[in-house]
C-alpha cells in the first residue's frame, strides 16, 4: 500500500530530496499535498511533476501566480487553517516538516492530533515546545521519526538496541567553515565565507547555523525531547568527515555508530519506510580507499552556542525558545549585513539573560515568549550596532 505524503518545506534542500526519494520509491510513496514560502514557479513546478492535489504558500498574494501555474486538479491553498485541515485528512498517512523556523508548528500539531505520523527535520518545533509537542504524540500514539543525519543516526542505534538504555548520547558536528581555523578573527567573517559549508550543502539559515555551531545547541534541545534524555548524557564533539552520523554508549561502555557518506536521502528514505530498509540512493561507503575519522572536542571558549543551549534547556520554560528566536533574528540581521558574526552569539546571551521565567507553559505562551525573544533580540542587535 502507498503511503500518502505532505511535504511541508518543498522548496527547500530537505524538501527536493524528499520529493527525489518519493520519486525512487515509486508506488510505495504518493505525494499528495505540498507547502512552501516564496518561491512559486518552483511549487508550481513540483505539483505538476509530482501530481499532488494541492499546493500551499505562505504569501496569500501570490494565491493567482498559484493557482495559474498548477495542473487543473491542483488546488491552490493559502490559508493556515486549511492547511491544518489538508493534513489532517484522511488521505494524509505522514506529514513530512522541513520549514525551517516556526512556521510549521501549527500544521505539525494539528497533523499529529488527527494521527499523522510526522517525518520532522524541523529543528523549531521540538526546541520551542518539546514538552507539549511530546505529549500530544504519546496522546495520539503517532511515530514522531527524526530527519535530521544526527538524530536519525541515534534513532537507528537505539532501534538496534531496543532491550537496553543508552547511557550517553554523542551527536556529532563538522565544526562548520571555521572551527578548525583558530587564527582567524570571527569578528571579520563575512556572510559568503560563513556559508561555504565543507561538507553539506543546505539553505542559508541552517549554514549559519552550522558555522556558529548553534545547529549543535539546537539538535542537543531537541534530542533531549526526541530521546527523552537529560542534557548532561547528551554530548557534541567535532567530526569534520561528518562520515559518522552520531553515536550512542550503552551502560557496558560499548558504542554503536550509524555511518555513512552526507546525504540527506538516507534519513529521509529511512523515515519514509520505517521500519522497512530498501534499496536507497546512497553511494555505499568504499571501505577499500583508506578513510581517515577525526574526533575532537568543541571550542567552548571560541563557539559559545553550545554552552549556552544548555543554560537554555536547563532553566526551562520558553527559554529554549527564547534561545531559538534570538538566534533567527540574529542570523536574519547578520545575513543583511546588519550584525557581525561573533554579535550572533552575544545576541542569543543578552536575550537569554532578560528572558521571563515561566515554568510549563502552554502553546499560547510559548508562542508569546517567542515573540518576545525577537523583540529582545531586535534591540540587542540594535545595542551592538
Amino acid at each position: 500500500m502507498s503511503k500518502r505524503l505532505v511535504i511541508l518545506g518543498s522548496t527547500g534542500s530537505i524538501g527536493e530530496n524528499a520529493l527525489a526519494v518519493a520519486r525512487h520509491l515509486g508506488e510505495r510513496v504518493t505525494v499528495v499535498g505540498l507547502a512552501a514560502g516564496t518561491r512559486i514557479d518552483r511549487l508550481a513546478e513540483q505539483a505538476s511533476t509530482c501530481g499532488c492535489r494541492w499546493a500551499f504558500t505562505g504569501r496569500p498574494e501570490c494565491r493567482p501566480e498559484l493557482a495559474r501555474h498548477l495542473p487543473a486538479d491542483c488546488r491552490a491553498v493559502v490559508d493556515e487553517d486549511e492547511l491544518c485541515e489538508r493534513v489532517s485528512a484522511p488521505d494524509v498517512d505522514m506529514v513530512l516538516c522541513a520549514i525551517v523556523g516556526t512556521a510549521g508548528f501549527r500544521p505539525v500539531l494539528a497533523a499529529i492530533r488527527a494521527g499523522k505520523d510526522i517525518a520532522l527535520a524541523s529543528k523549531e518545533i521540538l526546541v520551542m515546545a518539546g514538552e507539549p509537542v511530546m505529549a500530544a504524540v504519546a496522546h495520539s500514539g503517532v511515530r514522531l521519526l527524526p530527519v535530521d543525519s544526527e538524530h536519525c543516526a541515534i534513532f537507528q542505534c537505539l532501534e538496534a538496541d531496543r532491550l537496553n538504555s543508552p547511557r550517553r548520547l554523542i551527536l556529532t558536528a563538522s565544526g562548520g567553515p571555521f572551527h578548525a581555523r583558530p587564527e582567524l578573527d570571527l569578528a571579520t567573517v563575512t556572510p559568503a565565507q560563513a556559508l561555504a559549508h565543507p561538507t553539506w550543502r543546505m539553505g542559508g539559515k541552517i549554514s549559519i547555523d552550522s558555522a556558529t555551531l548553534m545547529n549543535k545547541g539546537l539538535e542537543l534541545i531537541e534530542a533531549r525531547w526526541l530521546f527523552n534524555l537529560p542534557p548532561d548524557r547528551i554530548e557534541v564533539v567535532i567530526h569534520p568527515q561528518s562520515v559518522i552520523h552520531s553515536m550512542v554508549e550503552f551502560g557496558d561502555g560499548s558504542i554503536l555508530a550509524q555511518m555513512g557518506y552526507p546525504d540527506m536521502r538516507l534519513p529521509i528514505q529511512y523515515c519514509l519506510t520505517y521500519p522497512d530498509r530498501l534499496p536507497s540512493l546512497q553511494r555505499p561507503l568504499d571501505f577499500s580507499q583508506a578513510h581517515r575519522l577525526e574526533f575532537q572536542p568543541p571550542r567552548h571558549d571560541r563557539f559559545p552556542a553550545i554552552q549556552l543551549a544548555r543554560q537554555a534547556v536547563a532553566a526551562g520554560g520558553t527559554f529554549p525558545a527564547a534561545y531559538n528566536a534570538a538566534n533567527e533574528i540574529a542570523v536574519e540581521r547578520f545575513l543583511a549585513g546588519r550584525l557581525r558574526f561573533d554579535g550572533i552569539w552575544a545576541v542569543v546571551e543578552q536575550v537569554l539573560a532578560q528572558h521571563p521565567q515561566q515554568p510549563h507553559p502552554d502553546l499560547e505562551a510559548i508562542l508569546a515568549g517567542d515573540a518576545a525573544a525577537r523583540r529582545a533580540a531586535v534591540a540587542a542587535v540594535a545595542h551592538l550596532a
